[in-house]
């Protein structure tokens, strides 16, 4: 699985996940600062890349276009740093993969993890 990190998490992400055995590129190795989130989300679905991130738009995104790839995952916490929230997402990665390869919204906050199967029903 390979994980695209966006721009509002921290590049520290990129070892933690390389440590861990995904390959994994921070959006600012690979585009433009200002991009859109469109913009990142059809790079993630043409490069197949899970996208990491804390912005809701990405869901917004994936309901408003009943999107089927790429799969997000959500930080939903205070502290996005990874010494704090990082061993949670990465037991929820191993433990959710199959269901990230074929096409999911993982969300993950300090008390749960939920994930849905994409495509999403609109958000109304």
């Amino acid at each position: 699985m390979k994980l695209l990190v966006d721009m509002n998490l921290s590049p520290r992400w990129i070892g933690l996940l390389h440590n861990a055995g995904w390959e994994a590129e921070h959006w600012s190795a690979v585009g433009k600062a200002n991009a859109t989130d469109s913009e990142v989300m059809a790079y993630a679905a043409q490069h197949d890349y899970v996208v990491l991130t804390l912005d809701l738009d990405f869901s917004a995104i994936l309901a408003a276009t009943h999107g089927k790839r790429p799969s997000v995952v959500q930080i939903r916490t205070e502290d996005v740093s990874p010494r704090v929230i990082g061993p949670q997402v990465m037991a929820a990665l191993r433990h959710m993969e199959p269901e990230l390869q074929a096409g999911a919204l993982l969300t993950i906050d300090s008390r749960r993890t939920r994930v849905r199967l994409l495509p999403l029903a609109s958000m109304e």
